[in-house]
């Protein structure tokens, strides 16, 4: 369907997300929470009485990102890009829209190397790679072992994970968290996440006994890990994912009884305790007044939250000029707990919002709720059954 013809005043945005292809499902759910920012505050009068204008483009890999990203700079002429889920998309696309000077607002993609190349003009408000990483490690040592009542260094740990950015950046923190607290690794092993058999990783971890598994991967591979491993007699004592496909409701409804019980570190869900998260309640009742259904994982929360700051920091640059652009975001300030994911705002000089942060869930019931930290649980962890 075509967009509407743009009025004079109109403020033209691009959304460069994954809407085809592998990664779609979650593209789509990011993609639905920056629509609804967007509806949100066309709904009150848009950005200084200027109506919001958003141009989808569909990226499925890093070639169609750069491709749609000089469309929406050069052709489109777009004041600012949200985007986009996958690191390798995000990769791509902010070198296009860096020179040509067009901020772009990552909302969900972790790699940190995103924010660490002296980029001027890109922005990304939610959690990176390391955070996953050491959050999956401090689970293993604060939640994990004390269930299992042994001692942390007792544990053998297998670090699995997709080859692209996403799980090479997340693996290699968690090997090097995992070396700095003195735990046990037995095995770290990369695969590529359109592979269509792991059966030798599988039988790989299972001879090396290990006990817990940190798995960094997209829905495709997770299914196939559990399934395959369910065919070699594997199962380990405790799984945790890093986002990504263990997020999914789909993943849950394909795993059936045997997701129960495994721990998921991810961006904060709509499950989590409320009272620190403000308007959370609210985001879940338009999220299933619009779309008819619950939100399908966080994505759709936590790229809500980043565009409502960004687009805070538009109207507080009154202009469409970089430089005031990025101006706005860095003045752009608001404490901990009080967004609707319950992240607060800072950003450093390299565009990283520092308040960002993660948290452990777990698959219970058939439903993935936050049992740490504390402060924002809503339930107590089981053991993997």
């Amino acid at each position: 369907m075509a967009s509407a013809p743009a009025h004079a005043q109109d403020l033209k945005l691009g959304a460069l997300y994954p809407f085809s292809g592998g990664l779609a499902l979650l593209g789509d759910e990011s993609f639905r929470g920056t629509q609804m920012a967007i509806d949100e505050r066309n709904a009150t009068g848009g950005i200084n009485g200027n109506k919001i204008t958003l141009l989808k483009a569909d990226a499925v890999d890093a070639n169609q990102a750069v491709g749609e990203a000089r469309r929406l700079t050069s052709v489109e002429n777009v004041s600012a890009i949200f985007g986009s889920y996958a690191s390798g998309i995000s990769a791509a696309a902010t070198q296009v829209t860096e020179l040509a000077g067009v901020p772009y607002f990552e909302l969900g993609a972790v790699a940190d190397t995103i924010t660490s190349r002296g980029f001027k003009y890109v922005f990304r408000s939610n959690a990176t790679a390391k955070s996953f990483a050491e959050r999956s490690v401090d689970s293993v040592i604060n939640v994990i072992a004390p269930m299992m009542k042994v001692d942390p260094k007792s544990l053998k740990i297998a670090i699995i994970y997709e080859d692209g950015p996403y799980g090479t950046l997340v693996g290699g923190f968690q090997k090097d968290e995992t070396k700095r607290l003195g735990l046990n690794v037995v095995e770290s092993l990369p695969y590529s996440a359109k592979s269509v058999d792991l059966s030798s990783l599988v039988l790989r971890i299972k001879g090396a006994n290990a006990d817990v598994v940190l798995q960094t991967s997209y829905q495709n591979d997770t299914l196939l890990f559990f399934r395959q491993s369910a065919s070699a007699g594997y199962k380990p004592k405790a799984v945790i994912g890093a986002g990504g496909g263990y997020s999914l409701q789909e993943t849950s409804q394909a795993l059936g009884t045997a997701i129960e019980g495994v721990f998921n570190v991810d961006f904060p869900q709509v499950t989590m305790k409320d009272s620190g998260a403000p308007g959370l309640k609210e985001f879940v009742v338009a999220y299933q007044k619009r779309f008819g259904t619950p939100p399908r994982s966080g994505h759709s929360l936590v790229n809500y939250v980043g565009a409502k700051a960004f687009l805070d920091a538009l109207a507080q640059a009154k202009s469409t000029d970089k430089d005031k652009i990025r101006d706005a975001v860095l003045a752009y300030r608001k404490p901990v707990g009080t967004s609707a994911a319950g992240w607060g705002f800072q950003f450093a000089d390299n565009g990283q919002n520092q308040l960002a942060s993660t948290n452990l869930m777990q698959w219970q019931g058939g439903k993935l709720v936050t049992v740490y930290p504390e402060a924002v649980s809503t339930a107590k962890p089981i053991a993997f059954k």
